[in-house]
């Protein structure tokens, strides 16, 4: 058994089993209690979909899958390959807006009711729970809630209907990408739901994951894609709900960026 670092109460450890492979063991009971059951079967559902390492045990407090090991940086290479593996699965039609199971993204709830309309889920699921959730629990002011709801009333006028629901990874950065080789080896810890493809891209610009390359990639992929439109405008709507998710976990210090991003919208 070999210790890696561990979140969210979780332990986290590579254990080399006796015929030589490797996997990787989470356990522990974490931010709520069915929290590593819900974290297995949202790989088990993008198993075939996108690279993700393959779940072997999945219970309440314990979750073991393949260890994949890493050897750099994505670079240029990997990028027009995440685009690739992206595209195919956004590309893939699902039938309604939401999932059948609610879902986490880090240790907090992520609820996925069906919706009849991608603006109305991104509303009343994703903006409108997690802001009231972060003024609740983690201090957002009134004000600043004030102004998402307001955004809200008029989310129509912002964001667009998809062709079609999409399956999402949902919580795309560096550190949920392992690359190897200049390609993906494997997504990790996802968040996944049916959504608009354009809230994974929006949370790939949050740390910098992707770069000119993807984007390049991933619009020559993408007929319907509006790369103008989604960098002027929407991108700013969709980075809203990950700001929210970190005043929640990392503080106060987030809610700058939806400050700054509700201002450009004009609210």
């Amino acid at each position: 058994m070999r210790p890696l670092s561990g979140s969210y109460g979780l332990s986290l450890e590579v254990a080399k089993l006796a015929d030589g492979r490797k996997v990787v063991a989470k356990h522990g009971r974490g931010p709520r209690p069915d929290h590593l059951r819900i974290e297995g079967r949202m790989l088990q559902r993008l198993a075939g979909e996108i690279p993700v390492p393959k779940v072997h045990l999945c219970e309440d407090d314990l979750l073991v899958m393949d260890y994949i090991p890493g050897s750099g940086s994505l670079g240029a290479s990997g990028e027009r390959h995440m685009a690739h593996l992206l595209a195919a699965m956004h590309g893939r039609p699902r039938d309604h807006f939401g999932l059948k199971f609610d879902t986490t993204i880090g240790p907090l709830p992520q609820p996925n009711s069906r919706r009849a309309s991608w603006v109305e889920f991104f509303r009343d699921n994703r903006l409108m729970f997690m802001a009231r959730l972060a003024h609740e629990r983690a201090g957002l002011s009134a004000s600043l809630l004030a102004r998402i709801e307001r955004l809200c009333a008029h989310l129509d006028e912002f964001i667009t209907e998809p062709a079609h629901p999409s399956l999402l990874h949902g919580d795309i950065w560096g550190g949920n990408v392992i690359a190897a080789h200049g390609r993906v080896a494997a997504f990790i810890d996802p968040a996944i739901y049916h959504g608009h493809y354009e809230y994974d891209l929006a949370f790939m610009t949050m740390f910098g994951t992707a770069g000119a390359a993807f984007f390049d990639a991933y619009a020559e992929l993408m007929d319907d894609f509006d790369r103008q439109g989604f960098f002027d405008v929407r991108r700013d709507v969709y980075l809203i709900y990950p700001h929210l998710t970190h005043v929640l976990i990392c503080g106060l210090s987030y809610a700058a960026g939806i400050d700054s991003r509700l201002a450009r919208l004009g609210f």
